[in-house]
């Protein structure tokens, strides 16, 4: 970064205000909690343990996440999406600040790790009464996936027993039923929740077409969290949650077939049926409270996921030459512990430990083609070769940081975090964090942070390859180096200006760049549909983002505008997914990572009329993710325009609650336009947005 450019940027960057007008809060001072409500206080202890001073944060209520078209219907990632800095991608996955995936979650302060990376999502929209997207330079509490923290608070309950049950429908098969039970009573309080979801359009279709083939997607999700008050500084609570989502693979008709089997030399490529199914796990038993002045959480957890691909056996090799069906599972075991202690009336310490234990296992149970040195197919009678590999991942971590106010105006908050992974060898990293926050008059606050990071692999992308074993094979891999990825390493510098105009308006600048050494990234290689990690040896990121929130009451609307390039150099783990000559080139040249996209933007706006109607619209925007030009990932893909609208009206039909009515019109234009094409690094297939859709949800409170 030029000196111009950083003056530039502390003078006018931003703590970007949070999406959809909500005010960056100032840091939290160490103060001694009033004599409220018992489950308020502990909530707001609880909120005492996490810092964001330094970082750009972003909030979402549940409020805003009920004015998006969908609703409460609305997926996770779509949810997020509406964020600065978030790009879409096919199957569901999410950029953040140009890095691929590398998003942490966190539900009430708990670290989740996370599942298999496939096409559906994991947690449940409707279980959240406010997330937090925390970006940026993190202080010292945040580790391991640093591209961001999805921050979830869960809703709470209410006295007696309340919740809802209702359905969406639409188009293209769509059927979402949900049921919602909460309720407290005496020291005990619970929330629960679980859905099912139907419909055609599972994955993105390869085809500009208004109707996939081969697309149907049954999904089912269950979120449950049980508490119980010990006492009026003690709570212990039991937090759980499941899914379970099959998928069938879109097919792109027209395909010509490229290798025979027995005595078959044709193939209609619309009627493959190629299969995947996810399943996820996981249960978190926590202890939280107050011992004297200081604010605790220690939580232990499990989760387990699993990644099932079922080939077309036949299709897949006449198409491929290799019919791999891949079996992969991940189960991880944490421990987290999280402190906080305020130290006079201007210092709050805070310190804490984490530790997982994974065991991931990887099996392909691939059929080939006997095949020449040149990879020409020798015989049309397939081999079967089992591949399986074993993997167990160590992860630990210790922070230690102080939050100091300095008078009025001035956060300092700096720290230290020590992070080992160990799963092929061990790594190591010290990371020290910087975070300032000042506020020179009422309605202005600016803030820089600095961030060392260690990103270990994600253990359950990792699939060690048995080259050897297809060696004369139509499935015969490069030997060309370290296939095993290596933990990333970045230095991240972040500045921002985040500025009140009125009451109404928010302005924010926020201006990043990161150094990377080892970069991350990961892409679908081989006929599976399912990613691998691997390293570039250099890496260089940078961006800005603008917001614009305003908050009238009845009237609200946001703008987002992001900029951002990403560009990795010589790949030095995996080198066996690529062709050798897109192997030289990156060797000795910078190019832009597959999920670069230069310009993003989202928006939005929502009125509620006094008669409980309310209309809104939103829309996405981005000039397209990268492809293959003369050089690898040299080209992009054509810009897109998303804009969905809504209309939405409570009824007073009955005694017992509510009637929510929402209709949906989502990419009203029916504009067609594709995410990807096919190529790029790492890239195996087509992807286009959604058609337009129209879509009505009915929800009955109780």
């Amino acid at each position: 970064m030029t000196p111009v450019r950083l003056a530039f940027c502390i003078a006018l960057a931003l703590s970007a205000a949070p999406a959809f007008a909500t005010d960056e809060a100032p840091p939290q001072k160490a103060t001694n909690l009033g004599e409220v409500d018992v489950n308020a206080r502990l909530d707001e202890a609880r909120n005492s343990l996490s810092p964001d001073t330094g970082s750009s944060q972003y909030v979402m209520t549940r409020q805003t996440i009920q004015a998006l078209p969908l609703g409460d219907s609305t997926p996770l990632n779509q949810v997020v999406l509406q964020a600065p800095g978030v790009v879409q991608d096919s199957y569901g996955q999410l950029h953040v600040r140009g890095d691929h995936a590398n998003l942490q979650y966190r539900i009430d302060g708990v670290l989740i790790p996370e599942s298999i990376g496939g096409f559906g999502q994991t947690l449940d929209t409707r279980m959240i009464d406010n997330i937090k997207l925390l970006t940026g330079a993190l202080p010292a509490q945040y580790g391991d996936r640093t591209a961001a923290v999805v921050d979830i608070t869960t809703r709470t309950p209410k006295d007696g027993v309340g919740g809802s049950v209702g359905i969406t429908g639409g188009q293209f098969g769509t059927v979402n039923p949900n049921a919602t039970l909460f309720g407290k009573k005496d020291d005990w309080s619970f929330f629960l929740t679980a859905n099912y979801l139907k419909n055609d359009v599972g994955i993105e279709n390869p085809t500009a077409s208004r109707t996939a083939i081969h697309d149907h997607t049954n999904q089912v999700k269950a979120f449950g969290d049980v508490s119980y008050l010990i006492n009026n500084d003690t709570r212990i609570s039991f937090m759980f949650g499941a899914t379970n989502n099959r998928f069938e693979i879109p097919n792109n008709p027209g395909q010509t077939a490229q290798f025979g089997y027995l005595d078959v030399t044709n193939f209609d490529s619309a009627q493959l049926d190629e299969r995947q199914q996810e399943k996820t796990r996981f249960g978190v038993l926590s202890l939280q409270g107050k011992m004297g002045d200081t604010a605790y959480q220690v939580s232990a957890g499990e989760r387990y996921s699993s990644l099932d691909f079922t080939p077309d056996d036949i299709g897949d090799l006449m198409f491929n030459g290799v019919a791999s069906d891949v079996r992969r599972a991940n189960r991880a075991t944490t421990l987290q512990a999280d402190f906080a202690t305020p130290l006079g009336d201007s210092h709050t310490l805070r310190y804490g430990v984490y530790g997982e234990f994974e065991r991931a296992t990887s099996t392909n149970n691939a059929l080939v083609f006997p095949a020449d040195g040149d990879g020409n197919q020798t015989s049309t009678t397939p081999l079967n070769i089992l591949d399986s590999s074993r993997i167990l991942a160590r992860t630990y971590a210790l922070y230690l940081q102080d939050e100091w106010s300095i008078g009025d105006k001035w956060t300092v908050n700096y720290g230290v975090r020590a992070d080992k992974y160990n799963a092929f060898k061990p790594e190591s990293q010290l990371s020290p964090r910087l975070g300032v926050v000042y506020q020179p008059v009422d309605g202005t606050t600016i803030h820089a942070g600095y961030s060392r990071y260690f990103t270990p692999p994600a253990s359950e992308s990792i699939s060690p390859t048995s080259i050897a074993k297809f060696v004369g094979t139509t499935n015969a891999l490069p030997d060309n180096g370290n296939d095993t990825p290596l933990a990333e390493r970045s230095s991240y510098y972040d500045v921002g200006i985040s500025q009140k105009l009125g009451t109404q308006w928010t302005v924010g600048l926020d201006s990043y760049r990161r150094n990377v050494s080892r970069i991350q990234d990961e892409g679908q290689f081989g006929a599976a549909v399912v990613y691998s990690t691997f390293n570039y040896d250099q890496g260089k990121v940078k961006g800005d983002e603008l917001t614009v929130n305003y908050d009238g009451g009845a009237l609200t609307a946001y703008f987002n505008f992001s900029y951002n390039r990403s560009v990795g150099k010589r790949i030095i783990t995996g080198q066996y997914n690529f062709a050798p000559d897109d192997l030289a080139y990156i060797q000795d040249h910078f190019i832009h990572l597959d999920h670069d996209q230069k310009y993003t933007s989202s928006g939005g706006i929502s009125y509620a009329f006094p008669d409980s109607t309310r209309i809104g619209a939103n829309y996405l925007f981005g000039s397209g993710l990268r492809r293959d030009g003369i050089v690898p990932n040299g080209d992009t893909m054509p810009a897109y325009f998303q804009l969905n609208l809504s209309v939405a009206h409570d009824f007073n039909l009955t005694s017992v609650g509510a009637t929510h009515a929402q209709f949906a019109l989502v990419n009203a234009l029916d504009r067609t336009y594709q995410l990807r094409d096919g190529s790029g690094i790492g890239v195996g297939a087509p992807q286009f947005g959604p058609r337009r859709g129209v879509f009505l949800s009915l929800q009955q409170d109780f």
